[in-house]
């Protein structure tokens, strides 16, 4: 471990991550009939007008997994405001990670509207600018949001070891489950194209989640066509945009041969962090957000 990595292994044990959750405060706003939870969280001597980064989890993960967590208090020492959103995932209030035993009614773009629900609130309690950052499916559907809805408070994007369509795809379902994509999808796509959407498909692996339920059109949001793919919405983008890509990623996989192509050190940049894998644990979180606040002392952030 680098030495500078070890000097923050040890602050970090001396003074516990219980401190963060402490100084933060939970926030609610009503969406679709469900109420959305997020965690604010503001620097020191910073108010909400100075703006925010709001961050979005993974997939059928949330706003606490320690990684996150991690990443908001370097943000936070950084002097940045954050506003770490939970997706409801078709569920009320929800915290913690998605539980499998529950019928999946979510939908992959769900969480672009979200997203916008929360820029939303951001603005009518008056920060001035935001960033949107989203990790792994989160990263994702962060890039949808940004490519197709061009708010005026989001100044800069970043998309941490944002996903690709490999990683809903028939290959990537074969390789979890020993068992070929078509035959469930072509049955879902059917009864959505019946208008039976909602049907449930019981004992169906779904996502992270083997021999579960799951309704048809949930199922094609996530297996079908879609338009979930990060490369593909990069150069839809309208605002400055970083790819942190995770140099040993083994989720999202040869993202930045992906990437590359489209970054052009100004517009769309891209920085490869040598050997965290994709959750940027064992401190590799460090060298992120030092990337993340050198691209946004770009942008005049």
């Amino acid at each position: 471990m680098q030495t500078r990595h070890l000097v923050r292994f040890v602050c970090t044990a001396a003074f516990g991550l219980a401190a963060i959750a402490v100084e933060a405060k939970e926030v609610t706003l009503s969406h679709k009939g469900l109420t959305l939870n997020a965690n604010l969280e503001l620097a020191a001597d910073k108010k909400l007008a100075d703006g925010a980064i709001l961050i979005t989890h993974g997939m059928l993960a949330h706003r606490d997994m320690e990684a996150l967590v991690y990443l908001r208090n370097l943000l936070k020492e950084k002097g940045y405001n954050t506003l770490a959103i939970n997706l409801g995932l078709g569920l009320n209030n929800r915290h913690d990670m998605y539980d499998c035993k529950v019928t999946h009614r979510h939908r992959q773009t769900d969480a672009a509207d979200e997203i916008s629900a929360w820029v939303d609130w951001l603005k009518k309690q008056g920060a001035n600018r935001a960033t949107v950052l989203g990790h792994s499916n989160g990263g994702a559907q962060t890039a949808l949001y940004a490519a197709e809805r061009n708010n005026a408070l989001i100044k800069a994007v970043v998309l941490m070891a944002p996903a690709t369509h490999d990683n809903n795809n028939a290959a990537s379902f074969q390789k979890r489950y020993q068992k070929p994509l078509a035959p469930v999808l072509e049955k879902a796509q059917k009864l959505v194209k019946e208008g039976k959407g909602t049907t449930v498909l019981e004992h169906t692996d779904f996502l992270y989640c083997p021999d579960t339920s799951v309704t048809a059109d949930a199922f094609v949001s996530y297996y079908g066509p879609n338009r979930l793919d990060t490369p593909t919405l990069i150069p839809k983008i309208k605002k400055p945009t970083l790819v942190v890509v995770a140099g040993s990623d083994d989720v999202v996989i040869g993202l930045d041969k992906k990437v590359a192509p489209l970054a052009d050190g100004k517009h769309v940049q891209m920085k490869v962090i040598d050997s965290a894998d994709h959750f940027f644990r064992d401190l590799y979180a460090d060298d992120a957000v030092e990337a993340i606040g050198a691209f946004l002392k770009g942008t005049g952030l």
